[in-house]
């Protein structure tokens, strides 16, 4: 896989889930929300959410948009009680699903709704973002 560029370059905490109450481990220091998902967690979430939407925050600890964006998007999984927060650390640990999920800048956001990415935003536009995930909510 090609190395990630940040979009700034280029131009355990418990939470509500789809399953209840679940504790998947923090979400490194990015200081985001969502649980932090790794290459063995994210499909079994993404499947177990059945018909609720399903937001994956992919970054990296050194892209400094990500570290800007990160308190929205944590404003977002407040305000979206009905939306899965996930968040996905695209270091070398998670390099086949970064590769998998075509990640080639961050932060990348992809919007899920049954199994199947239906929107992605790519860069910190956070208007963008609550438009998509608004758009897949109310499909």
């Amino acid at each position: 896989m090609a190395a990630l560029a940040c979009s700034g370059e280029q131009e355990g905490t418990k939470r509500h889930c789809c399953k209840g109450e679940v504790e998947l481990g923090d979400c490194g220091s990015n200081g985001g929300a969502g649980d932090g998902v790794t290459k063995d967690t994210f499909w079994p979430i993404v499947n177990a959410a059945g018909d609720k939407t399903v937001v994956l925050d992919m970054y990296t600890q050194w892209c400094g948009p990500c570290k800007i964006i990160a308190p929205k998007y944590q404003e977002l999984s407040e305000k979206y009680l009905d939306v899965v927060f996930l968040k996905l650390d695209c270091n070398q640990e998670n390099k086949q699903l970064a590769k998998e999920l075509s990640i080639r800048v961050v932060p990348t956001f992809k919007v899920l709704k049954h199994n199947k990415t239906v929107k992605e935003v790519t860069g910190a536009k956070f208007d963008d973002l609550v438009a998509a995930i608004e758009m897949v909510r109310s499909s």
